[in-house]
């Protein structure tokens, strides 16, 4: 099966990005420690994944397929204030904000310190799942931390996701049970 070309989301993939996301997610642990609510979570979701977005977009570090049916949003190096607070806390209220901002903080106590490229969110919509489009925006992160030569870093905590990590050439490099299990992934020298 041939893999349709992979691009650089602009602002106007935001929407089918964002949205395909969100359906991704739907029964993913740390969406629904954040989003608990039914009648909020896609609401919340999409400001959540909107937010990631936003601040990705224009250092051109979202791959893309198919405008959105499958999307990698990496983030590059970090500055020292690289938070996911800010303009989130108007979109979020109290509750699932403090969930955000704590998972976050658990999240970066176990990151490394020296430089990395970091996988943020991956996501393939439903209706599009099967096709590797997944492997294949991964792959172009990828690309480009062996072009930095720097490792890749992901976490995640939906233990299906941890397999199919492994096969993608990542290696589990520490385990958190706080504020709910937790795998950090990383993938050498951005090989």
């Amino acid at each position: 099966m041939r893999t349709p070309e992979i691009t650089v989301a602009t602002p106007a993939d935001r929407e089918a990005v964002v949205g395909s996301m969100v359906a991704a997610f739907g029964d993913d642990p740390v969406l629904r420690y954040l989003f608990p609510e039914e009648a909020t979570y896609s609401r919340y979701a999409a400001a959540f994944f909107g937010h990631l977005f936003d601040k990705r977009v224009r250092k051109q570090t979202i791959w893309t397929i198919e405008g959105g049916a499958s999307t990698a949003i990496w983030e590059p190096p970090r500055a020292p204030d690289d938070s996911p607070g800010g303009d989130l806390s108007a979109q979020l209220p109290a509750g699932p904000l403090a969930r955000v901002l704590a998972y976050d903080k658990a999240v970066h106590a176990a990151l490394p310190d020296a430089p990395f490229w970091y996988l943020g969110v991956l996501a393939t919509h439903p209706a599009s799942a099967g096709r590797g489009w997944g492997r294949a925006v991964m792959r172009a992160g990828l690309s480009r931390a062996a072009t930095d030569g720097l490792p890749a870093v992901l976490e995640t905590s939906n233990p299906a996701n941890v397999e199919m990590y492994r096969r993608a050439g990542w290696q589990v490099v520490r385990t958190m049970t706080e504020p709910l299990p937790i795998w950090v992934m990383r993938v050498p020298g951005g090989a």
